[in-house]
């Protein structure tokens, strides 16, 4: 793709108002990534076009107008910065772009787009305001957006449902929350193929989230090795450290501790090669405590292996 359009038209409009490359990136990026974009090497993000657009004075709809680049991009590169900071719980920047992109006639004007910024607010207002009722009720609205009943479930509206399940559950609607998990299923049946195959581990690691607090143990973790099986299958390793600890929680739980072992070790090595310290470390610390369970366990049952062996004798 031929960036140089967009860069050249931003250098031009920097010279016409009279900043310099240090002044346009003030409050946006680097100097030297407004030199590379200026050139033609990059493509700014959607959150940089639309603070560039604003220093230079001109709509940010204008670089699509003279740009060789369709506003499609511009929306999937919204939507790529909005997923990657989801999967990294990255709440405030979040927010960030959502309040930019609300201002953006691309994504008020079309209900496919707001939906979106929706989900994605929806799911700010669960995580940080922990305003459940709220949350729930901007995720429904914009769900309720593209929703037909009448026809399969879109992948996005398959991930916004997933999040209000996350919030039934969060709230001990058990019951609901596998409900609205339960539609989704459907919804994947009905596909004929995933895009995003990270759908479905999202759904069944959900899942086994609800059976565990349920006790029910074993289907918690027969849907545990089900997305694990999925992640191999269709070679992604999205949720793969999750589904490992949530296995070994599940045994944890029952007791099974020498079970449990292999799959916390299994989770804080995939935690570390993420580069996700804080939950390499935590599980790290779980595994030392179900060390410490086991050998303890272990000295209550010496002496009465010891007695009854005397009794042999």
């Amino acid at each position: 793709m031929d960036y140089s359009v967009i860069g050249k038209k931003i250098k031009e409009l920097r010279r016409d108002v009279g900043l310099t490359q240090g002044g346009l990136a003030e409050g946006v990026c680097t100097q030297a990534l407004i030199s590379r974009i200026e050139k033609g090497d990059i493509y700014p993000s959607a959150t940089a076009l639309y603070q560039i657009s604003k220093k230079l004075g001109v709509d940010v709809n204008y670089f699509f107008e003279i740009g060789t680049t369709p506003r499609l991009d511009y929306i999937k590169e919204v939507e790529r910065q909005l997923r990657k900071l989801r999967i990294k719980l990255f709440y405030e920047e979040i927010l960030e772009i959502v309040k930019v992109e609300e201002k953006n006639p691309l994504f008020i004007n079309d209900n496919y787009n707001r939906q979106l910024l929706l989900w994605h607010r929806g799911i700010y207002v669960n995580e940080v305001n922990k305003d459940s009722e709220r949350a729930f009720a901007i995720l429904k609205k914009a769900l309720m957006l593209t929703y037909d009943k009448k026809k399969v479930m879109s992948e996005r509206e398959m991930s916004i449902s997933i999040s209000m399940g996350i919030i039934e559950f969060s709230r001990n609607n058990y019951d609901k929350a596998l409900e609205i998990y339960e539609g989704v299923r459907k919804g994947i049946y009905l596909t004929s193929q995933l895009s995003d195959k990270a759908i479905k581990t999202r759904l069944l690691y959900n899942i086994a989230r609800v059976f565990t607090r349920m006790g029910r143990y074993e289907e918690s973790t027969e849907h545990c090795q089900e997305a694990i099986r999925w992640i191999i299958e269709e070679e992604h390793l999205y949720g793969f450290a999750q589904l490992n600890y949530h296995i070994g929680y599940n045994h944890e739980l029952q007791e099974r501790y020498q079970e449990a072992l292999p799959y916390l070790e299994k989770a804080a090595m995939l935690f570390e090669l993420q580069y996700n310290q804080k939950l390499a470390s935590f599980i790290t610390s779980k595994k030392g405590e179900l060390i410490l369970k086991i050998e303890k366990n272990l000295k209550k049952s010496t002496p009465h292996k010891e007695k009854c062996r005397q009794q042999v004798l």
